[in-house]
């Protein structure tokens, strides 16, 4: 089970300091692009291009760890790698996982810009 949490609001909070009125915006971009970025990724596996697969899932892991969501950073970790390997029948497995995860992330950052 992973133990890291959905969002690290230090990391949040640094961010809303260094980013002040930017703030709003640099979470609505991450939440825009972090959808291109799974349509992407099911789109390289409709395809069946592993190589494409494993790009799109180490972007989405470094824009993910950058704006707090190491858990969803973890997740595509291991989509990456299975896209590395070739091993996109198991891609495919844990995309459901990657996709409820940055479900929760999306809530969660959307409710930060409520606050």
């Amino acid at each position: 089970m992973n133990d890291k949490p959905h969002l690290d609001e230090e990391a949040l909070a640094e961010l809303r300091d260094v980013m002040e009125d930017e703030f709003d915006i640099l979470i609505q971009t991450y939440i825009s692009d972090s959808r291109e970025r799974i349509q992407a990724l099911h789109q390289a596996l409709s395809d069946n291009d592993p190589d494409a697969f494993a790009k799109t899932a180490h972007s989405f892991k470094g824009s993910s760890i950058n704006i707090g969501a190491a858990r969803l950073g973890e997740l595509c970790l291991g989509i990456e790698k299975a896209g590395r390997e070739g091993a996109l029948a198991d891609a495919r497995q844990r995309m459901t996982e990657l996709e409820a995860e940055f479900a929760t992330v999306r809530r969660l950052m959307e409710e930060s810009l409520l606050a």
